[in-house]
């Protein structure tokens, strides 16, 4: 039995673009247009964007925290964040991870974080202390719900299995790469896994960043693209034939390929996919894609394109 997170639309807004790709007024704004449509969902993470030049991890949380403070609207937010891989909180151990949800905290300006993901695995600790770890943390209530990212199907099975022997808090999410042009670990591993253990499956790369959009339809594209070193991994010729299949269904139906690429992901199971808004404008795709329903012969021919990914 799944746990009701009360996330309304089935679409999470990915926070990794504030203060990256987006500044606070852009991602005040992007955030605006998300709730006004309906969504609160919204997924953070400590270390982001600790890759770009001059940010040392956090700044996302901190726009995040600001925008809630000045909206006032922290209980209509979702808000999930991870821990595990900021530079200064790496692995999973328990002073460590305690000392990361207190910054995070911190950052966000609330007393809880709603669904606390731990970003990676630490394969350096027992799965029973990582359980117990985060059992202690929704004890305190620190945080409400616990979820699961870059966690193998074993070791997240054996998180699950622990807890529930224990009378530990249980994992409810599992956060795995998962797109048109991602298919073949998830559906091998954690899509079997999360539905026999009733896990919500919140998928990140949804967009196989920015790929499905349809706004690349060659490796010259990309040149310049803020997200260019995230998009090598997809930019091969079956990547760009799949966006070409991918935006004549889109045609088909008169909406963006990206909605069209975030309803296959709920086709598929997922119970609200992740993606990025660097401007407002791109909030109503991202809305479109919670709303709209494929045909069976649509996901068929999404199916089909998406073949060599799978």
């Amino acid at each position: 039995m799944t746990v009701d997170l009360g996330q309304g639309l089935p679409l999470v807004l990915g926070g990794n673009t504030f203060g990256w790709t987006s500044d606070e007024d852009t991602s005040f704004a992007v955030l605006d247009a998300f709730s006004a449509a309906g969504a609160r969902h919204v997924d953070t993470a400590d270390v982001y964007s600790a890759w770009a030049e001059g940010n040392h991890g956090g700044e996302s949380e901190l726009v995040l925290g600001r925008w809630m403070a000045a909206r006032g609207n922290r209980d209509q937010v979702l808000v999930a964040t991870k821990v595990g891989k900021h530079p200064d909180f790496p692995g999973l151990g328990r002073e460590s991870v305690e000392r990361a949800l207190a910054a995070s905290l911190e950052r966000l300006r609330t007393d809880h974080v709603d669904l606390y993901y731990a970003h990676a695995d630490d394969e350096s600790l027992e799965i029973a202390q990582i359980a117990r770890t985060f059992d202690g943390l929704v004890r305190q209530g620190t945080i409400r719900w616990i979820g699961m990212s870059n966690v193998s199907p074993e070791r997240a099975r054996a998180w699950v299995e622990v807890a529930r022997a224990e009378g530990l808090a249980a994992p409810v999410a599992i956060q795995p790469q998962y797109s048109l042009a991602a298919r073949q670990d998830f559906e091998a591993g954690d899509g079997p896994l999360a539905r026999e253990l009733g896990l919500h499956v919140f998928s990140y790369f949804s967009l196989a960043s920015g790929l499905l959009s349809g706004k690349y339809r060659s490796r010259e594209d990309l040149a310049g693209a803020a997200r260019e070193g995230f998009l090598e991994q997809f930019a091969t010729p079956d990547g760009f034939a799949l966006v070409e299949a991918l935006t004549g269904v889109a045609g088909r139906l008169d909406v963006e390929p990206a909605s069209v690429a975030l309803a296959w992901l709920r086709a598929k199971g997922v119970a609200a996919p992740i993606a990025s808004a660097s401007r407002p404008e791109q909030v109503p795709a991202l809305v479109t894609g919670a709303q709209l329903e494929l045909s069976a012969q649509d996901v068929a021919e999404l199916d089909d394109a998406s073949q060599p990914f799978a």
